[in-house]
């Protein structure tokens, strides 16, 4: 059987098995995934180089399924190759037709969309909320350069998707660094889930806009075998010329292809079920007798495998702050006793650079007021840094490619802009992605540049996810938010220690030391500043410094208030219950941001922990405007230090 016929024959059997595993789920998405069944068939079974028993092997090529709801026609041909499924490296076994058809059951491997977290390794991250795909195979193939690895990475993109902006922040991002190793197929069945396809999402525009951005494209019938076979060979010539441009394939495909009739136009999420699978099913076999290839498999000739991996390189330990200080020219700084956080965070980044050859760095174009510019201005480090400039939805699933790559990336910007980024840090997070994203500018003491610039919303958010606990116990993140630079230095370290998601605030002024240089830091940690017998003062971030002010002058009113640094969220929830109970059950709680965030959860550890207690929670309680100084808003917005001491004074009695 020659390759045309072999091609027809597997697409006919992979689109039975999304027909047949859909209709078992009650759920899927069938006609998208037959709209694919050409294309998969041609890459999964004798295009990618990859070993089905290792297919998330360091140089393997890889399949980022960015119209994730399409992935049954990737777990069809995953079941006749027998990729290997399973949690853990020792619990995998290659997957069989029986365990496609637990398609969505809540013990199944077979998610109902791509997620290697949960058993199904071939898929590199969790995509289905539409737009990030490709961004995660940028950062991918980025991860793949560094390491000198040949491995190509395939995309599948829907034509409805193309609308999402995100795709055209990565199509720039992989002309800005020639990442020719990434192939974008854009899949164009003319169907979104409602309705057609804008006539902006057309083969044509979209091809237009490709070439535009820089991208050589070839437009093919995506169920033409010999048109997809030489569009993916294409690609191939593209990745070995080094002046040549990045290439894309819009495949041109019909949605329910080899079913149409039964599944009629559009169909979208709904399986076929009862009498119309049974007529889908047909309809399939007399496609497969009009294309003269009933009663058969195909017989396509898989790639051979790659490589072997080359073992890690080796990673030293990070120099202390001190140590850090003086070696990268801030000698001065160091002996003023006066250094801002985010100032701190880039120390980090840079000293870590040095110890550590899998750790990288990615920023949207304020690299100089986050100053993940010291790492990028290192000689020794410029090459891993990417800047990904005002595309801060890219800038997140890029890192979580990345990740996925083998990397430590360390994703910054103001903490406002990453709430552009909300959504792509949370599909990492679902994907249990090693993920370090840093918000410098954070809370109102930035003052002049008023609540457009002001992170005040971003620890509710990722407080919902510190919540969560992790697969191998833990919590799912770390929110970290150091009050000054020696804390932001040592919580940066242990970010790039710690083996999971986590999210830095770098607060932008400078402030004094609050600790000694060589101080002990812990993820889940909290610094004692002062005992205190009356009050106690648990404050977070820049609000430390106000609550210092404070507790001066409590004292000169014979108020003996004790003061908690709470670097880490989560927490040492008995601790904090324990000096609380020592001050009399009296808390006030202070942080720089909007509500539902560190004093919410001190309540909740207080509930949980012992007793009843008085609580009084200070945070930023109205929507902050531009001020000439930091005093000027923590005054406006009700936190300033006068307001610490009346709330404390108050409560004291």
């Amino acid at each position: 059987m020659g390759y045309v016929e072999s091609l027809h024959a597997k697409a006919i059997e992979l689109s039975r098995l999304s027909v047949e595993m859909t209709a078992a789920a009650d759920s899927g998405h069938p006609t998208s995934a037959s709209s694919l069944a050409h294309i998969v068939a041609a890459l999964m079974h004798g295009h990618m180089r990859y070993d089905p028993s290792d297919p998330a092997s360091p140089t393997a090529d890889r399949l980022v399924l960015s119209e994730g709801h399409a992935c049954p026609i990737v777990y069809a041909a995953g079941s006749e190759l027998g990729l290997a499924v399973g949690k853990g490296s020792g619990e995998r076994r290659p997957m069989t037709v029986e365990d496609a058809m637990t398609l969505r059951a809540i013990d199944s491997e077979i998610d109902g969309h791509p997620n290697p977290a949960e058993g199904f390794p071939f898929f590199p991250a969790a995509t289905g909320s539409l737009g990030q795909g490709l961004s995660i195979a940028a950062g991918l193939a980025a991860a793949a350069r560094l390491d000198g690895s040949d491995k190509r990475v395939f995309c599948i993109i829907g034509d409805g998707e193309s609308r999402e902006g995100q795709v055209w922040e990565a199509v720039d991002f992989i002309v800005d660094y020639g990442l020719n190793a990434v192939c974008p197929i854009f899949n164009c069945n003319g169907y979104g889930q409602s309705d057609p396809v804008s006539a902006q999402q057309s083969p044509e525009v979209i091809a237009a806009k490709l070439r535009g951005a820089g991208f050589d494209v070839a437009v093919i019938d995506g169920h033409d075998p010999v048109a997809v076979r030489d569009a993916l060979i294409e690609h191939v010539r593209h990745t070995d010329d080094a002046g040549a441009r990045p290439f894309a394939i819009v495949a041109e495909t019909v949605k329910g292809w080899g079913f149409v009739k039964t599944a009629g136009d559009g169909l979208h999420g709904k399986p076929l079920t009862g009498d119309d699978e049974t007529a889908a099913l047909k309809e399939l076999e007399e496609t497969a007798e009009a294309l003269g290839v009933a009663g058969t498999n195909g017989d396509l000739e898989a790639c051979p495998a790659p490589a072997t991996a080359s073992p890690p390189a080796g990673c030293e330990s990070p120099p202390g702050f001190a140590e850090a200080m003086n070696t990268y020219g801030q000698a001065s700084a160091l002996s003023d006793g006066k250094f801002a956080p985010r100032k701190g965070y880039g120390i980090a980044l840079q000293a870590l650079g040095h110890a550590n050859p899998d750790v990288v760095a990615l920023d949207g174009d304020v690299k100089n007021s986050t100053f993940a510019e010291y790492f990028s201005q290192d000689p020794d480090l410029a090459h891993r840094f990417f800047e990904c400039r005002i595309a801060e939805q890219h800038l997140i699933s890029c890192a979580a490619g990345l990740a996925s790559g083998g990397k430590i990336p360390f994703a910054s910007s103001f903490g406002k802009f990453v709430a552009r980024g909300y959504d792509q840090f949370e599909m990492g997070f679902i994907s249990r992605l090693n993920l370090k994203v840093v918000g410098s500018h954070v809370g109102v003491n930035i003052a002049a540049d008023g609540p457009s610039q002001m992170a005040l919303a971003d620890v509710a958010f990722f407080r919902s996810m510190a919540k969560v606990q992790a697969d191998a116990g833990g919590p799912g993140l770390y929110i970290l938010n150091p009050a000054d630079a020696v804390s932001a230095y040592a919580l940066t370290v242990l970010m790039a220690e710690h083996e999971g998601a986590c999210y830095l605030r770098a607060a932008r002024p400078d402030t004094p030391f609050l600790y000694d240089v060589d101080a002990d830091f812990t993820l889940g940690g909290h610094g004692v500043l002062a005992e205190g017998a009356d009050v106690l003062i648990v404050a977070s971030g820049y609000a430390v410094h106000e609550a210092l002010q404070a507790l001066a002058t409590l004292s000169e009113e014979g108020i003996k208030a004790g003061l908690i640094d709470l670097y880490s969220l989560p927490f040492d929830g008995e601790a904090i219950a324990q000096s609380a109970q020592a001050c009399g059950r009296r808390v006030v709680t202070v942080e720089d941001n909007y509500g539902a965030g560190f004093g919410s959860e001190v309540v909740e550890a207080l509930l949980e922990h012992g007793g009843s207690f008085r609580v009084k929670q200070m945070y930023v309680k109205r929507i902050p405007k531009s001020g000439r100084s930091a005093d000027d808003l923590m005054t406006y917005v009700g936190l300033s230090a006068g307001d610490i001491v009346a709330e404390s004074r108050a409560l004291a009695g």
